[in-house]
C-alpha cells in the first residue's frame, strides 16, 4: 500500500531519455519535474492519464545513456472499474468526470551559456476538475448554493486486488448553469476545486495498492 500526500515543498526530479535507434538519435532530458497530471473518467474505455513535465534541458547523443532497460508488468484500469464517492456515498447519476492536479511550477529562465533553465520553483498546487451529472436531484446544487465543502473520492479497483484512489478532502462547487436543450435528459456540469482541509492538513491523498514493494 503506497500513500502519497499533497503539500510537499521538495518535489522529486528524474531524467527521461527519448530514443530513435534507427537514426540513431537519443535525447536525454535531465532535471524533469512533473507539473501536471490529468485524466478523465467515463463509462467505457481504458484509463489514460496525461503527464505534463518540465525538464531543465536536452542533451543529445548517438548512443543510449539509460543503461539496461527492464519492461515493467502492466495492469491497466478500465473505466468500468471506476467509481466516484461524495462523503463516503456513491455519487449517483454521474456521466463523466475530469481530474487535474497541477503543481504550477515556475521556470527559472536565467541567461546561461548552455541554454538550460536554472531550475523550477514550486507554486501553489491546485486540484481541480469537473463532474457531469444527470440532473435528477438537487444534492450537488444545494451544496453549491450553501457554499459547503464535501469530500470527493475518485477510485478504480481491479478484481485481482489492485486499486487506486484519489481523495480530495475539501471540495467546493460553483453554482452551475442548467439549460434545457431539447427532449433529452438534463445534464449539469459542476466545475469543482479542492482546498486545504483543516482536519487533515492537506488538499489530497492518493493511495495505490499493488504488488510493487516500493517506489
Amino acid at each position: 500500500t503506497h500513500e502519497f500526500q499533497s503539500g510537499a515543498w521538495d518535489l522529486p526530479s528524474f531524467a527521461l531519455e527519448k530514443g530513435l535507434p534507427e537514426v540513431p538519435h537519443y535525447a536525454m532530458y535531465p532535471g524533469c519535474r512533473v507539473n501536471q497530471l490529468q485524466w478523465s473518467m467515463e463509462r467505457s474505455g481504458l484509463v489514460t492519464a496525461t503527464v505534463g513535465v518540465i525538464a531543465q534541458g536536452e542533451d543529445k547523443s548517438a548512443t543510449s545513456q539509460a543503461g539496461t532497460l527492464t519492461e515493467p508488468a502492466l495492469k491497466r484500469f478500465g473505466s468500468f472499474n471506476g467509481s466516484v464517492q461524495r462523503d463516503a456515498t456513491a455519487l449517483g447519476n454521474l456521466v463523466s468526470a475530469e481530474i487535474t492536479y497541477a503543481n504550477n511550477l515556475d521556470r527559472v529562465e536565467t541567461i546561461r551559456a548552455d541554454g538550460k533553465i536554472a531550475g523550477v520553483e514550486p507554486g501553489i498546487a491546485a486540484l481541480t476538475g469537473n463532474v457531469v451529472v444527470r440532473f435528477a436531484d438537487e444534492t450537488l446544487l444545494q451544496q453549491a448554493i450553501d457554499g459547503d465543502p464535501c469530500e470527493l473520492v475518485f477510485g478504480y479497483a481491479l478484481p485481482s486486488g489492485e486499486s487506486f484512489t484519489l481523495t480530495a478532502h475539501a471540495v467546493y462547487l460553483p453554482r452551475p448553469r442548467i439549460g434545457i436543450d431539447g427532449p433529452q435528459g438534463i445534464q449539469a456540469t459542476f466545475d469543482w476545486q479542492a482546498a486545504r482541509d483543516p482536519g487533515t492538513g492537506r488538499m489530497a491523498t492518493a493511495t495505490l495498492i499493488n504488488d510493487v514493494d516500493q517506489y
